[in-house]
């Protein structure tokens, strides 16, 4: 934020009388001397560190939370829906019909992303990036009402509903909220703000994990407070959402409104427009390229076109591939893994933690990482070494019995796969797509890209329990060869976007899987 001389010569003027870009004269105060379009390059500012703070906790955070905290009530809200069946229904649910009952009560959830998916792209353009986010945490809230009033209601249905809510709420989240955030951040920080909505998740499943314990709200009658307390955060983040400035390329390449656009840039970096003339360049630079003046983009529009094909392949192999990699299978087998080693069930569970505690301390240092590093060296090495530790697993999870000490070494190779799985293919896939693809088919490209994601998901649960009764550990073998085959698509294909905007990204990539992305990108600045 500025002097409070600079705002007031700031609004001094109407914008509409103001020309674009803004090379005017300069305004004359103490903090302008010091800050001139010259040396002004973007930075961390305060709405811009709020946006990033209050979407993770009140947005990202609530998905993984709901991903991570069902299993441990499990057996407790089975009992309850053959209850509420007895006596609302007079029907008595086998063992079978029971299982059937819980698997549509957890595969409804991931339907529910498929669903906000969707739904994502219609919403970032139609009430803009900022509103849309609005959208998923009233969802979200939603959903934790019906959590808590389920049981006092004995409704089963209440219970479905609420995991459809939360779903689609997922959904709207993985679509919109890293879009907003990377359209937020200067180009230096597109990168660390991505990173934030994977960060939330990964946060919020290790919560999740973490308040199912039994000294927390793991006794069998807390279930109902256990499945909803995470709209306490969702409710004193909502209001936050409001006084967050709107994104200024929606603003300018979408909705045109020029004059908007410029008066929440300043108000999200914190200084004059007449510093901002390179933002402002950026933004006609991104409205001029010929997919930003082609009308509006749907989803199927973008499948469409062949200039998007390689793009539209790069992020939704990487989406689908995260959770084809195996990463919820891995977490399934760790508490047997733990138990093998000899640890007891207590600290198997705590064991597990410990595993999401890995995965959100890579998350946090990947802040640091992406901007030195860069997209594609971490990403590849992400792949790769989950591949070879996948297939390592497979090994060491088959002679588990035979050699005394091999759980310990299955153990560290749960331990080694979450941690590589957390330097690339975790966070990365996630935000790609808001650099790869330009502002007017972006929402459409983030649409798709969360489908793949939950498409995924939903892949891996149904297929997982068969792969898992009738190969055993041979099952990440598959994982692994999923996992190699994406390494090399994304080898041959996937140019670093560190330091390129999304027009050229696309112009790397526009004669689909003719193009030769990365001998272009060797040979052009980055």
């Amino acid at each position: 934020m500025g002097e409070p001389g600079e705002h007031s010569t700031l609004f001094a003027e109407p914008l509409s009388r103001r020309s674009f870009p803004i090379i005017s004269q300069p305004i004359t105060t103490e903090h302008q001397h010091l800050t001139t379009s010259h040396d002004y390059k973007g930075g961390w500012s305060f709405y811009l560190v709020l946006a990033g703070i209050v979407t993770t906790l009140g947005s990202s955070l609530p998905v993984g939370y709901n991903i991570g905290v069902v299993n441990t009530p499990a057996d407790v809200i089975k009992s309850f829906c053959n209850e509420s069946f007895i006596t609302r229904y007079d029907v008595v649910l086998d063992e079978k019909w029971l299982n059937v009952l819980w698997s549509f009560v957890v595969s409804i959830f991931i339907v529910g992303g498929c669903t906000g998916s969707i739904l994502g792209a219609v919403l970032a353009n139609s009430l803009g990036r900022k509103m849309a986010t609005v959208v998923t945490s009233v969802l979200s809230i939603a959903g934790g009402l019906l959590f808590l009033l389920c049981q006092r209601a004995n409704s089963v249905e209440m219970l479905i509903l609420g995991r459809l809510l939360v779903g689609l709420s997922g959904g709207l989240t993985t679509s919109i909220v890293p879009m907003y955030l990377t359209e937020l951040a200067p180009a230096a920080l597109t990168g660390a703000m991505g990173v934030a909505c994977p960060m939330g998740v990964n946060v919020g499943v290790l919560v999740g994990q973490v308040m199912g314990l039994d000294f927390i709200l793991g006794r069998a009658e807390d279930w109902p407070y256990l499945l909803s307390v995470y709209a306490l955060l969702v409710i004193i983040c909502l209001p936050l959402l409001f006084i967050l400035p709107e994104s200024p390329k929606y603003l300018f390449v979408v909705k045109q409104n020029e004059e908007r656009a410029l008066k929440e840039l300043s108000r999200l970096r914190g200084v004059s427009p007449s510093v901002l003339s390179e933002d402002v360049e950026v933004l006609r630079e991104e409205s001029r390229g010929p997919q930003c003046a082609a009308g509006a983009w749907s989803m199927a529009r973008v499948l469409r076109d062949p200039r998007l094909t390689l793009p539209l392949l790069l992020v939704c192999s990487m989406q689908a591939g995260q959770q084809t990699s195996g990463i919820n299978a891995v977490f399934y087998y760790s508490q047997t893994i733990f138990k093998q080693a000899g640890l007891s069930a207590q600290s198997s569970q705590y064991a597990t933690i410990g595993c999401g505690f890995i995965n959100v301390c890579t998350a946090v240092l990947m802040l640091k990482l992406l901007p030195r590093f860069g997209r594609r060296p971490l990403l590849l090495a992400s792949v790769a070494a989950a591949a070879a530790i996948l297939a390592a697993l497979a090994a060491c999870m088959r002679f588990m019995h035979v050699v005394t000490w091999m759980p310990y070494v299955c153990m560290i190779m749960v331990l080694s796969y979450v941690l590589v799985y957390g330097f690339g293919l975790g966070p990365i896939p996630y935000f790609i797509a808001s650099e790869i693809f330009e502002v007017g088919p972006r929402p459409a490209g983030m649409a798709w890209g969360s489908l793949a994601n939950w498409g995924g998901n939903f892949l891996v649960g149904m297929s997982f329990p068969s792969m898992r009764e009738s190969i055993g550990p041979y099952s990440f073998l598959v994982f692994s060869g999923v996992t190699a085959a994406l390494f090399v698509f994304q080898k041959m294909y996937f140019p670093e976007t560190r330091g390129k905007t999304p027009t050229q990204v696309t112009q790397l990539c526009s004669r689909g899987l003719q193009s030769k992305p990365l001998l272009a990108s060797d040979l052009s600045s980055v």
